[in-house]
């Protein structure tokens, strides 16, 4: 081998730390994962620092044009000081931090049968070494006590969740019908009534005004626990069954207390950094200083995040899709119920929880977002959420609103976008929001979304307009999923012609003249005037298509979206009978009705797609009267990133690739 094809193989060196409350323990790797210097013990001192410099330089002496990577397997806080101290080296150093529950995941894939400093900080060096892992951003000081701060409001957060259980748990056999008067138990006139009367008997023996004279409890609610306790069939009762009602009691008043405290103490941290986007959070309708504290603490900065897909899975704010195993026929089982992940800061996804609900009555954008998820007549034909179904959306949202104003550093405006548009504006520069997840109207970033003119006229977004269009919300599916953002508020002028529109898509009148289109199109009725076979016609590929079991209508073919015609395969399958479409590809992934392929395969609005659909085969495009929706045409109406079951219904199943 030559000498320089080994040198070049040498150029990467691995430092891998494993840290601890009192000291850390230092591996040194070179390219082909032999130690390079012996492992070194790092005392938590100025002197082990000073020993861990001298090694570090001597490597960058022995081998001048070598690369070091630091590998740092974080514990807590405890590589807060050694990770400042490396990042402060005039050496040629690259830091990565890594997650903990990653470090512990692959060292015990490569090393099973050991855990100590010596194994842990190996595992990290050959990390660096062979994954080579991007540096990690450098917490500014600033943030430092800010960060310390939340870490410690999430603890105590945890204590009062702990505490919250263990009375719930108790109260179940002292007094279990009190959960059925009271939905928060951690509220000031439960504790003071279980402070006082902590057993069934003690409340039904007491007297009414006295119950009466606990405050915010009213006479009504005093009544029905006087008689709930008279009835009560809980069996724990008695002096030391008291003791432990009260010793609970006051635990739990003790923790909320220093909860309290905690939030004070990370607002006054946040009103001490200096100014940036990251205060702008705090002008978003139903986001307090407490929330916008604890999402820069632990996003720290909103750099790190290319995406607001990125972001709002930071948090886990995403459902989980339960779904493992293929069937006899080898086709995969259909997923189960969708539950919020599991991942993401417990402390933020609190404080989104109650900021969301906060949000959906004052926040107009969050407003029309939980109205239409709950609305017994939705537009996209899906059956009324669950209210904390709905309010985990309503979290997404926020936090789309969040990566806008961030990234933006502009104030949250809640009168920039009409959430109503109004009936007389042409819907194809405001699109039908009954007819497209991906394009509705009423989930617009509350960002300034202006446009300025290029040098030669044509319209140039500027960096406020593509958060516009990041901050729009669908119903996610899952968190490798593409989320369909939301369409821009308007097109400009040379849209239709760009994209060789016929003129009826460009809302021009019968007569010719250039006009608004006013109302709405009739999905519905257009998709009865122009089948999927005549779709498949006119493009010139319904040859291609075969039907495998010799019966029904179900055909299956190469996919015209995402195949050329001369690709072959059976990944698109088509059910002529209801005229919908699905292609099993998991890098396309398209289904829907004709409408939506057309609108695909021509990349068009669904509006636009309907009227250059109704153009190309000469049907004039029906409307609806008043522009109101029938319940036939909110259930018509699908897009490709709708996650349904309709095509499963229509018999469609999976195709087994050829």
């Amino acid at each position: 081998m030559p000498a320089s094809t080994s040198a070049a193989r040498r150029l990467r060196l691995g430092v891998g730390i494993d840290t601890a409350r009192y000291g850390h323990h230092v591996t040194f790797l070179g390219d082909d994962l032999q130690r390079v210097a012996p492992d070194l013990p790092v005392p938590e001192s100025r002197v082990g620092y000073q020993r861990l410099e001298r090694q570090l330089r001597r490597l960058c002496e022995k081998h001048p044009d070598a690369e070091l990577h630091v590998r740092i397997d974080a514990a807590g806080q405890y590589a807060a000081n050694l990770e400042r101290f490396l990042r402060s080296l005039d050496l040629p150093l690259q830091v990565s931090v890594g997650e903990p529950k990653r470090n512990k995941d692959y060292h015990h894939a490569h090393s099973p049968k050991r855990q100590d400093d010596q194994t842990e900080s190996w595992a990290m060096a050959r990390y660096a070494v062979l994954e080579r892992p991007a540096p990690s951003r450098e917490t500014p000081p600033e943030f430092a006590v800010l960060r310390r701060i939340a870490s410690r409001l999430e603890a105590q957060v945890r204590q009062t969740t702990r505490l919250t259980n263990q009375l719930h748990e108790l109260l179940s056999a002292v007094f279990p019908e009190l959960a059925n008067l009271a939905r928060d138990i951690t509220v000031q006139w439960v504790l003071k009534l279980l402070e006082r009367y902590p057993t069934a008997p003690r409340i039904a023996a007491a007297r009414l005004d006295s119950l009466q004279g606990i405050p915010r409890l009213s006479p009504e609610k005093a009544q029905q626990l006087q008689t709930a306790a008279r009835n009560s069939v809980g069996t724990l009762r008695g002096e030391t069954c008291e003791a432990l009602v009260r010793q609970l009691v006051r635990e739990l008043r003790a923790s909320l207390d220093d909860e309290s405290r905690w939030k004070k103490l990370l607002t006054q941290a946040f009103d001490a950094l200096p100014p940036g986007p990251h205060r702008r959070i705090a002008t978003i309708t139903g986001i307090g200083k407490v929330t916008a504290a604890a999402i820069v603490a632990t996003a720290v900065s909103i750099e790190r995040f290319q995406t607001p897909e990125k972001f709002v899975g930071f948090y886990g704010v995403f459902p989980r899709i339960v779904s493992s195993g293929v069937d006899k026929f080898g086709r995969s089982n259909p997923p189960g119920k969708k539950s919020m992940c599991a991942k993401g800061n417990d402390l933020v996804r609190g404080l989104l929880w109650n900021c969301a609900k906060s949000a959906a009555l004052f926040n107009p954008a969050v407003r029309t977002l939980y109205q239409r998820l709950t609305s017994h007549s939705r537009p996209d034909g899906k059956l009324p959420l669950r209210g904390d179904v709905a309010f985990g959306h309503c979290m997404t949202k926020l936090l789309r609103l969040v990566f806008a104003v961030w990234k933006t550093d502009r104030d949250f405006n809640p009168q920039h976008y009409p959430w109503e548009p109004p009936a007389n504006v042409c819907h194809l520069d405001h699109p039908d929001p009954a007819t497209s997840d991906a394009a509705t109207a009423d989930e617009q970033t509350a960002t300034l979304g202006a446009t300025k003119a290029g040098d030669e006229g044509e319209s140039v977004a500027t960096p406020a307009q593509e958060i516009t269009k990041a901050t729009g919300h669908n119903e996610p599916h899952s968190s490798r999923d593409n989320v369909v953002t939301a369409a821009t508020v308007s097109l400009s002028a040379r849209t239709a012609t760009d994209q060789h529109l016929p003129p009826s898509a460009s809302c021009r009148s019968t007569a010719g003249s250039p006009q608004p289109f006013h109302g709405s199109v009739d999905f519905a009725a257009l998709r009865r005037q122009v089948t999927l076979r005549q779709v498949l016609q006119h493009l010139g590929v319904l040859h291609r298509f075969r039907n495998s079991s010799g019966w029904g209508s179900q055909l299956r073919g190469p996919c015209p979206l995402h195949q050329s015609r001369s690709e072959r395969g059976r990944t698109f399958s088509i059910d002529l009978q209801r005229n919908i479409f699905r292609c099993f590809n998991p890098s396309c992934a398209a289904r829907g009705n004709v409408l939506d392929l057309w609108a695909a395969y021509h990349d068009l609005p669904l509006h636009a797609a309907a009227l250059h659909l109704a153009e190309t085969f000469g049907v004039i495009p029906p409307r609806l009267e008043n522009g109101s929706q029938t319940q036939k045409q909110r259930r018509g109406t699908r897009n490709l990133s709708e996650a349904g079951s309709s095509t499963n219904k229509a018999g469609i199943t999976p195709a087994h690739n050829t």
